[in-house]
């Protein structure tokens, strides 16, 4: 039988992103980031008059961020350990919505902290890298783990079988942000999640 699979995302489940990019933003560009918002579209404003930063503005910004400011990120407490107990029993990917572009330094970022995974970039929906990931290595179970519920959503809909997993690990925005309707359940530090994640493995298929 094949070893079992954990997918699990990057920014606020390995590594804390968002409170660094409002940092920077105040910084560099005199805009506020309200934490207790999890959609970018309405959470920045500028600092000046209050007024929204438009939509347009919003994204290239997050690409800036991640083109001078990777380095600023830190590592989720326990993620770390948690994924060396699970690595010695599942293959591990990594999977980011960054543009195949970000892909050297988010590996590079990632073995700085000690984590060494397979890293696949993606954007849109997680559903359909998730369903290829498993149609190529073919686990014995799968567990998916990501912050946004839309990502759960996609993937219970193109890989119904896999656990899934809703983890926002910065404290910040953890209380304002409800479970994942679709997801099997919410667990936001990886010092109870590794539990959960190796119980997981030990059923073959969703019941």
């Amino acid at each position: 039988m094949n070893r079992p699979l954990l997918i699990t995302d990057c920014d606020e489940v390995l590594l804390h992103m968002v409170s660094h990019f409002a940092a920077w933003l105040d910084e560099a560009h005199d805009i506020h980031f309200a934490l207790d918002r999890h959609d970018f579209s309405d959470a920045l404003t500028a600092r000046s008059d209050g007024a929204p930063v438009p939509p347009d503005r919003v994204w290239p910004l997050l690409d800036g961020f991640f083109h001078t400011e990777m380095h600023r990120q830190t590592i989720v407490p326990h993620a770390r350990e948690a994924l060396g107990a699970i690595g010695a029993v599942a293959d591990i990917v990594v999977l980011t919505n960054l543009g195949d572009h970000f892909h050297a330094g988010r590996v590079a970022q990632l073995e700085a902290v000690g984590i060494r995974h397979r890293v696949v970039c993606n954007q849109g929906g997680k559903g359909r890298p998730v369903a290829r990931l498993i149609e190529e290595f073919a686990p014995s179970a799968t567990v998916f783990v990501d912050d946004l519920p839309q990502h759960h959503e996609s993937v219970a809909k193109y890989a119904p079988d896999v656990w899934r997993l809703h983890m926002v690990a910065e404290p910040l925005m953890a209380g304002h942000i409800p479970a994942a309707p679709h997801a099997h359940a919410r667990i936001d530090d990886w010092s109870a999640a590794q539990a959960w994640v190796l119980d997981r493995f030990a059923i073959p298929a969703i019941a």
